[in-house]
């Protein structure tokens, strides 16, 4: 059930453009890399800091229940955060692609415009820095970017571009790299300029493959119990498309040693919960925290073996669902059921700052629902898409909070019932109902809806 929300305490955040510079919020963004859906909130808990916040009925968190990425994949998910964009109008639509993305328009350039001080520490776009090793993206004051490597080098044994300057990090433990972001979050609210507002924007590569913890975590949650719903290992996939029905049976080997895994991440987002704790500390002593808006989530959802699938870039919950929560000062803790995407943050960022995007945005503000006002014309659909793979063919789907409508370009199609409108709830989407004579009308409509948000 949707609590109420307090009207948000301080003329700082009335966030329209006639409000005065010095008066608009500080806006802090932590994006995490690969973060399964079912980590947070988690029993018992796997980041107990921002879960013990989040929690807290003294505290002021949003919780968006329903929170999608519009394509499950980190490069073109990132594109779309910071451009507000769907992956097919940036182009980025694969990992390769972050060439296309016009950096001259992005959160960053609009913000700075507007005179924000503006921070990007840590993971910008797969490919970075694209042959140039001094290169710094239009719009960031300052910056601190991951050189993309090898996945063996997310977390020790890489470089980091500091303000032009590349700098090698090597394998000590104070070279793991969710601390030495932390670190250089915790050093950029303490300094950043006093009479301006500024936006940081931190992207640790935590929990990644290949999940490597920080020295201090490792085998921390060795005996925490990592329960598998039904999906993972499905053993009936006959109604699934031909993709699914090609991956092999899990053998009890395998799915052991994805609980492994699993387990692994957990620990690996330890050192990101750290980093959270650390932001909320360094802005509380600042003095800062009530001026300051703090956003958390992921690129993408992880999949581990549901549906027989271990990876990203599927249209199941696990790839493209991710936890979403927005610390607004004033606000009543509770928890949001309007669908949102990835697609809404930078016109939310946009309307916080009391700007305008510089370019075309898919997405719409989420101000109106942090401020806590009656929505009552809010889009109960999010559009989801993929180009598609080696495994998987292209995709595009439409959520609600009630059904999942997925289309391939192979013709194929499935429907989910995930709230049980017309028959047993299917949360798990186990039971393809595409072709089932009562969800006819039902599909139809969602096909309908799924063109236009496409087009």
């Amino acid at each position: 059930m949707v609590l109420a929300v307090a009207v948000l305490a301080v003329a700082a955040f009335r966030p329209f453009p006639n409000v005065p510079p010095d008066l608009r919020p500080n806006i802090v963004v932590i994006l995490a890399d690969d973060q399964s859906f079912d980590s947070l909130p988690h029993e018992p808990p796997v980041m107990p800091r921002l879960q013990a916040m989040i929690e807290d009925p003294d505290d002021h968190w949003i919780s968006f229940e329903n929170a999608f990425l519009n394509t499950p994949l980190c490069c073109p998910s990132r594109a779309t955060i910071l451009t507000g964009q769907y992956s097919h109008h940036t182009l980025v639509q694969t990992n390769g692609l972050a060439n296309l993305l016009d950096d001259g328009s992005t959160v960053a350039t609009w913000l700075q415009g507007a005179g924000y001080y503006t921070g990007l520490l840590g993971k910008y776009l797969n490919g970075y820095p694209f042959g140039h090793s001094t290169f710094v993206p239009p719009g960031w004051d300052r910056w601190l970017g991951r050189v993309q490597a090898a996945q063996s080098n997310l977390y020790f044994n890489y470089v980091l571009v500091d303000q032009g300057f590349p700098v090698p990090h090597g394998d000590a433990p104070s070279d793991y790299s969710t601390d030495v972001y932390a670190a250089a979050a915790e050093e950029f609210i303490r300094t950043a300029p006093a009479d301006e507002p500024f936006f940081l924007l931190v992207t640790p590569s935590g929990p990644h493959r290949p999940w490597t913890p920080a020295p201090r975590d490792v085998g921390a949650y060795a005996d925490m119990p990592v329960t598998a719903p039904p999906s993972v290992g499905e053993t009936d996939v006959s109604d699934k498309p031909a993709w699914v029905r090609a991956l092999p049976p899990m053998s009890t080997d395998r799915l052991q040693q994805l609980a492994g895994i699993h387990r692994r991440s957990f620990e690996t987002l330890r050192s990101v919960d750290r980093l959270v704790g650390g932001v909320v500390d360094a802005l509380r002593e600042r003095g800062v925290l009530d001026q300051t808006i703090i956003i958390f989530f992921t690129d993408n959802g992880f999949s581990f073996g549901a549906h027989r699938w271990a990876s990203k870039g599927c249209p199941y919950e696990e790839c493209v669902r991710t936890p979403f929560f927005v610390r607004v000062p004033g606000a009543v803790p509770h928890v949001d059921e309007h669908p949102i995407s990835n697609v809404d943050l930078a016109p939310t960022l946009a309307q916080l700052a009391g700007t305008d995007p510089a370019s075309p945005v898919d997405g719409r503000s989420l101000v109106p629902l942090l401020e806590g006002s009656q929505v009552t014309a809010w889009p109960n659909a999010v559009l989801l898409e993929y180009v598609g793979d080696l495994h998987i063919p292209p995709w595009r789907a439409i959520r609600t909070k009630d059904f999942a409508y997925i289309e391939y370009a192979t013709g194929e199609r499935e429907l989910y019932d995930l709230g049980g409108a017309f028959g047993r709830a299917d949360p798990g989407e186990l039971e393809n109902r595409s072709s089932r004579p009562r969800y006819a009308r039902i599909q139809a409509d969602l096909a309908a809806r799924l063109a236009r948000l496409a087009g």
